[in-house]
């Protein structure tokens, strides 16, 4: 009995229409105020959830996580540096990058030459405000323009707050879960971490949020999973926890920095031949001309914990430009003018594109091994010779190349990837062929 001919994942999907839900998606998660902990994680899973089902976990503080512990929980009220006047010069309201992440609580009146030691600034961009965290030590700051910076003197007081709980709470992740025919899985994640930049964050939620909502309901062939959690720290809590069940991951993509207009640009995981990594190596150069494919280092995203000697998992990593290599990186310019609809619609179609293989990717066995069967009399073949449309010729050697590997030891992949052929034309023209009683 033949198995169900599967439904390609990306039947339906509409780029443009995905890329515009992305992007309104990202528009809402813009401003709210994300770090390892605290309610900006909660309340940006809260907004995910409205398309996807989530299921939360909550880390207590000082949960044991390999080498690390969980800390304690951020959260910030208000935080201002005002002059004289109490005129606010910097303002948390107006842009939650201003404090220095994890930043300890503080109300003083500092000097303008005090307050200079606090301050961080990038002298090279005067307009921008850095993104920086101190997650691990104890201290507090503030990030401002260096415009922002120049108007602060020396010898002028200025009042100093950051109203701020740094107290026991929680990490927190979260989990959306679609079921498959296998228990084997796939593992999609993206981190929920950093505020108010666009491609290193929202980016990435936005794009796993639409493909979950695109999966849900859908018959899959293996369980997808998507996480989102904060980086680093969250992917390491999330394994701590199952460690039971990472021998069910088949494949993996680490899904960030989706947004800008750069290539799309897929790195390797650590065991450089996994099967993500041939289906995406094969999937990308067809479909897109510009992309990069690229070997394992270990740094980048959260592939590096999935990566990591003790687990070794089959998960590489798909953004378009990468972190730290587009100038905006960790700034105030990565905005939402850096990222676009179409960039976003086009990082979902390639996700779905690269699980489709994994999906469709199948072993068959020719039922008429002896020699070519004859395919003209089963409507396969042309009956004139010449003057062949070029797909059709396409279609025609991709019946040739899965008639002549379908001996039980080569996958669609393994044929499309002998063949240089795409591999929808391939499990097309095997699908012809098992219609045809030729394939089993």
């Amino acid at each position: 009995m033949q198995e169900a001919r599967p439904r390609p994942l990306t039947d339906g999907l509409d780029p443009a229409a995905a890329g515009a839900e992305a992007f309104e998606l990202a528009r809402e998660l813009f401003p709210l105020p994300r770090s390892l902990t605290g309610d900006g994680v909660r309340q940006t899973l809260r907004v995910v959830g409205e398309l996807v089902p989530l299921e939360v976990t909550e880390v207590p503080t000082g949960t044991p996580v390999f080498d690390w512990t969980i800390p304690r929980e951020w959260n910030v009220a208000d935080a201002w540096i005002a002059d004289a006047s109490g005129t606010r010069i910097v303002d948390y309201r107006s842009s939650n990058l201003h404090v220095l992440g994890y930043s300890r609580p503080v109300r003083a009146t500092l000097s303008g030459a005090e307050l200079d030691g606090r301050l961080h600034s990038l002298p090279e961009h005067p307009d921008r405000i850095p993104y920086r965290t101190a997650y691990w030590a104890d201290t507090w700051g503030f990030c401002v323009s260096e415009r922002q910076r120049q108007q602060i003197r020396p010898d002028e007081q200025y009042e100093v707050v950051i109203d701020a709980t740094l107290e026991d709470g929680h990490l927190t992740y979260a989990e959306a879960l679609f079921p498959g025919e296998s228990d084997d899985e796939v593992l999609l994640s993206t981190y929920v971490c950093h505020p108010s930049v666009a491609n290193d964050n929202v980016s990435g939620i936005a794009v796993l949020a639409v493909l979950g909502r695109h999966l849900a309901g859908r018959p899959l062939r293996r369980t997808h999973r998507l996480l989102f959690s904060p980086g680093t720290l969250g992917p390491l809590a999330w394994l701590s926890r199952n460690l039971e069940g990472l021998d069910r991951v088949h494949a993996g993509l680490v899904v960030a920095c989706a947004g800008d207009r750069g290539p799309l640009r897929y790195k390797r995981s650590r065991r450089g031949d996994a099967h993500v990594d041939r289906a995406a190596g094969h999937v990308l150069p067809h479909s897109r001309p510009d992309a990069l494919v690229e070997d394992f280092v270990p740094w980048g995203g959260d592939e590096r914990q999935f990566c990591s000697p003790g687990f070794d998992l089959p998960i590489g990593a798909l953004t378009r430009t990468p972190h730290g290599l587009y100038p905006e990186y960790h700034s105030s310019a990565d905005d939402l003018d850096l990222i676009g609809a179409e960039s976003l619609g086009d990082s979902v179609a390639a996700t779905l594109e690269i699980l489709d293989v994994l999906e469709r990717d199948r072993t068959y066995v020719s039922r008429s091994p002896y020699g070519e069967p004859q395919l003209g009399r089963r409507g396969l073949y042309r009956e004139i010779s010449a003057g062949v449309p070029r797909a059709e010729e396409s279609f025609q050697r991709a019946l040739m190349w899965v008639l002549n590997q379908a001996d039980g030891t080569r996958s669609l992949l393994e044929t499309a990837e002998r063949a240089q052929l795409p591999f929808d034309l391939v499990a097309e023209a095997a699908n012809a062929l098992v219609d045809a009683e030729l394939l089993q």
